[in-house]
């Protein structure tokens, strides 16, 4: 989720029940972030409904709202928070981004697809639309369209770990299976504690029956992140192509 850095409105408006003073808003701006950043999302909703309540004309107060709605399960009510941010600022990225996520979610690919290319169509150069754009081609089964965008990603941010993990991946799942074993131990060199790259080779290992290896770098992903065991997540939330996850359940399989 991404939380965007909001700003105090310094305009005169009318204050709602309970907000008596700027300081008392500037009060609600910091327990909101707060509360957010903390995944208290419940009483961050509260805030954030007051600081709309006093500032209806507030983009990013409505993007925020949308993010915490989402945290919530309210995809929904995410998508309309982020079309009234728009609104209000159509010449903003976040809430476009915002809004792909919550689409995402309420699986509007098509749409969400559309609104990472908004952002790109500004700046070709946006890592994490990039990305975003990316994890929707690989449900949409479009796998030579993933890779270019996630090797963008992981090219114009070099520290991206997790896109050149998904870049591996996706070449796994097209059979580049050199390609995606030599990325993987790079960045399992060089990030040791990203489950991810070590999971994906677990599953690459397997798949060219070097079962001993696989073994001990699953023992290091059990430690690090116990959700590479479920399926579900990894294809619906992580965003695995199937071959690699499908290659991965059968390894789990064959030790448990």
């Amino acid at each position: 989720m991404h939380l965007l850095c909001l700003f105090l409105l310094t305009v005169q408006c009318a204050l709602p029940t309970g907000v008596q003073s700027s300081t008392d808003l500037s009060r609600l701006f910091d327990d909101a972030l707060s509360n957010s950043r903390q995944g208290n999302f419940t009483e961050a909703l509260l805030n954030w409904n007051h600081i709309i309540d006093a500032f209806p004309d507030n983009p990013s107060a409505w993007s925020n709202r949308g993010n915490t709605k989402l945290a919530l399960g309210d995809s929904t009510g995410a998508i309309h928070d982020q079309d009234e941010s728009i609104k209000l600022d159509p010449n903003q990225r976040d809430a476009y981004l915002n809004r792909g996520v919550a689409e995402e979610k309420s699986k509007l690919w098509n749409q969400a697809a559309d609104d990472y290319q908004l952002i790109l169509n500004k700046n070709p150069r946006d890592s994490e639309a990039l990305y975003n754009f990316a994890n929707v081609q690989v449900v949409l089964g479009e796998w030579a369209k993933a890779q270019d965008f996630y090797n963008k990603a992981a090219r114009e941010r070099p520290n991206f770990a997790i896109a050149r993990s998904s870049q591996a991946l996706v070449a796994y799942q097209l059979g580049q299976f050199d390609v995606a074993e030599v990325e993987l131990r790079k960045l399992i060199k060089s990030y040791p504690l990203l489950a991810d790259a070590r999971a994906a080779l677990v599953a690459l290992l397997w798949h060219l029956n070097l079962s001993g290896e696989a073994q001990s770098h699953w023992a290091a992903v059990i430690g690090l992140d116990i959700r590479y065991q479920q399926l579900e997540w990894l294809l619906n939330i992580r965003r695995w192509p199937e071959q690699p996850a499908l290659d991965l359940m059968e390894f789990i399989q064959s030790v448990d």
